[in-house]
């Protein structure tokens, strides 16, 4: 008996139920840092205790993109989404009412974990399920779900900041994702598991998780010491080996939970290559922004980021305009481009005016949302829609260990590249500019030896046939074109 909710396959109740899955974990991850004061001192934490409780939680969502891709194999999807919204709402409402910190640490930690896993479980289903004419639309509410939201974090944090109220704020988490629940159940249909008969990688899951858990450890002792313990570094750089590994493990695999091989041609690296630089880039001048401003009014830098937001909602309609057109690819480099722009205002930030903090964060806003859901497209659409999925959780599992590291290892550089605030956040500040070049320069270097221009996207095949929307060449396809031609010159 195939059970359906009263809103199954209808467009607007999926996507109320991508918004509140995504929205509320993903706006608390970016207001956190102002409320470190106000729940350290209601909870007897320590920053440093907070620090590695938000590192535990990054991590957490990292590894929840490689377990969700491994469930969905073997369980019922949507049985599983339910599982893991109620999860998210149980943990959302504990670390709100949480009176002591125990809870308050496993909760949050856990609302990181469960966030990907709705990700994986509930985005997927929403960009295939409902025809190519609402393609468009959906690339549209992803940059809103993950990136406005994103941006929308450190004024909100500084604004309950202000308000010397952090409680208020989990509680709307947790009532927006009740919400989710309410839909999860309204939408609810039965969809079998994908491939009941594939093996359990239990391998990609133990590294996933040791590695992911060990490089966050890692970044957060950096920050939490301000130097570079042999803990700290052997911790990072283990981690950081592991998922290598996995990545490695996943190439070469025959059936593998993420299609790394597959993706290995120029296209789908291009967009990798920029989604992963820009989010590195902007989470670092986020965390370096908000580090250099932590001592001014806390109202006050919420206003000053506010043209992120509003800058992010302009990306993001611009994106449903080029999204079927062959500008994809060169749209993402663009918000590069402009992420590099913003690392060049914000170099002063620490002793900028008001003026140069509100124009770097609206630059920042442009960049990221131009830059990093456009790369996930332009993967996407390089292999059949039916493996959307799985090509989801390894940006979003790259992307987590990316954005997420970069910025607290950042932070650390800015305390030791300089003993003055302002001249390490402004050293700090070029390395994510230095970031964003190699990131434009390696996008331009892969286009120019590749054998093909920019193409339309096929959506109707990819969407239908199950067809990659556009033929992506292999990597260096040009320049081994020309070794051939001249070895064939050769021999003549």
């Amino acid at each position: 008996m195939n059970r359906k909710g009263p809103l199954a396959g209808r467009y607007s109740a999926a996507v109320a139920l991508v918004v509140c899955s995504l929205v509320p974990f993903l706006v608390l991850a970016g207001a956190l840092e102002p409320l470190l004061r106000l729940i350290g001192k209601d909870l007897h934490l320590s920053r440093g205790a907070l620090e590695l409780t938000t590192a535990m939680s990054d991590a957490g969502y990292a590894i929840g993109t490689v377990i969700s891709v491994q469930l969905a194999q073997h369980l019922p999807q949507r049985r599983m989404l339910l599982v893991y919204v109620t999860m998210f709402v149980a943990a959302a409402v504990i670390a709100a009412w949480a009176p002591t910190r125990g809870l308050f640490i496993a909760a949050f930690v856990l609302e990181g974990l469960c966030t990907s896993l709705m990700l994986i479980a509930a985005v997927p289903p929403l960009v295939t399920g409902f025809g190519v004419d609402k393609v468009a639309s959906t690339g549209v509410i992803m940059n809103l779900c993950i990136f406005g939201a994103v941006a929308a974090g450190p004024s909100v944090g500084a604004f309950a900041a202000a308000a010397k109220d952090w409680r208020v704020l989990l509680w709307i988490v947790a009532g927006i994702g009740l919400v989710a629940w309410i839909f999860a159940l309204l939408t609810y249909e039965d969809v079998a598991a994908q491939d009941r008969g594939a093996p359990w990688d239990w391998a990609a899951l133990a590294l996933a998780a040791g590695g992911c858990t060990a490089a966050f450890f890692g970044a957060a002792e950096l920050e939490i010491h301000k130097r570079a313990t042999v803990l700290a570094l052997v911790t990072l750089f283990a981690g950081l080996g592991a998922v290598i590994v996995l990545i490695v493990r996943q190439y070469r695999k025959k059936n593998p939970l993420m299609p790394v091989e597959q993706l290995a041609t120029t296209f789908p690296i291009i967009g990798i290559v920029v989604a992963l630089s820009a989010s590195a880039a902007a989470f670092g001048l986020m965390d370096l922004s908000l580090t250099a401003l932590e001592r001014r009014d806390p109202a006050h830098v919420g206003l000053l980021f506010l043209p992120e937001v509003g800058a992010a909602v302009l990306t993001a309609g611009v994106f449903g305009a080029v999204f079927r057109t062959r500008l994809t690819p060169a749209y993402a480099v663009s918000g590069l481009v402009v992420l590099a722009v913003a690392a060049g205002v914000l170099t002063e930030v620490a002793a900028g005016g008001d003026a140069r903090v509100a124009t770097g964060a609206g630059l920042l806003g442009l960049g990221v949302g131009a830059a990093v859901s456009p790369g996930l497209f332009i993967a996407g659409f390089s292999l059949s829609s039916r493996q959307i999925q799985r090509v989801f959780a390894l940006i979003e599992l790259l992307r987590g260990v990316t954005a997420f590291l970069f910025g607290p290892v950042v932070v650390y550089l800015a305390g030791a590249l300089a003993p003055e605030k302002s001249a390490g956040v402004a050293d700090a500040v070029w390395i994510c500019l230095a970031v964003c070049v190699a990131g434009v320069a390696a996008a331009v270097v892969l286009y120019g030896t590749g054998e093909r221009g920019l193409q339309r996207p096929d959506l109707d095949r990819w969407q239908e046939e199950g067809e990659p929307a556009w033929d992506s060449p292999p990597l260096f396809g040009r320049l081994r074109a020309m070794r051939l031609s001249r070895k064939g010159r050769l021999v003549d």
